[in-house]
């Protein structure tokens, strides 16, 4: 052990535990009445919900404050209520929740050309800044997603006939 700590001992913090009289744990702590009453604080005021708001099935009440700028809508709303349904536990939980974000992607661009705006998803994905710095890995990304369309539209002829 000592051999150990003459190899390490001018690594900042190296073996402080090793001492007991200067370990955080070590002598237990003596418990006071204090330490229970920290969660008798003064609650903030809760939020009026004037949107709709999808809670866990796991909590009995919403948090006293929330986000309102994006509430549920389109498909991906629906998906995200169906997730709502299910405990956290559950993959009906998340999976759903996680197509529900990929989804909510698309809707926004379709509501952007809806709305007049073109946008310049090249710049949004950073395509610029990854064919700078990372040309190779650029070019492998791109080859790989056109070999998988390539695959799929084989497939696909192949089922139509």
């Amino acid at each position: 052990m000592d051999i150990i700590n003459e190899k390490y001992k001018d690594i900042p913090g190296w073996g402080m535990d090793a001492d007991p009289e200067n370990e955080p744990t070590y002598p237990m702590k003596n418990y006071t009445g204090d330490d229970h009453n920290r969660s008798e604080y003064e609650r903030a005021e809760q939020q009026k919900d004037t949107i709709e708001l999808l809670s866990s099935t796991e909590r009995p009440a919403i948090s006293r404050v929330f986000g309102t700028t994006v509430p549920p809508s389109g498909c991906s709303g629906a998906i995200r209520r169906y997730a709502f349904k299910h405990s956290e536990d559950k993959m009906r939980h998340w999976i759903p929740l996680i197509i529900a974000d990929r989804l909510q992607v698309w809707e926004g661009l379709l509501d952007d050309i809806r709305s007049g705006y073109i946008p310049n998803i090249a710049a949004e994905r950073g395509w610029k800044v990854e064919w700078k710095y990372n040309q190779k890995g650029m070019i492998k990304k791109v080859a790989t997603i056109a070999a998988v369309g390539l695959v799929i539209c084989l497939f696909s002829r192949k089922t139509r006939r």
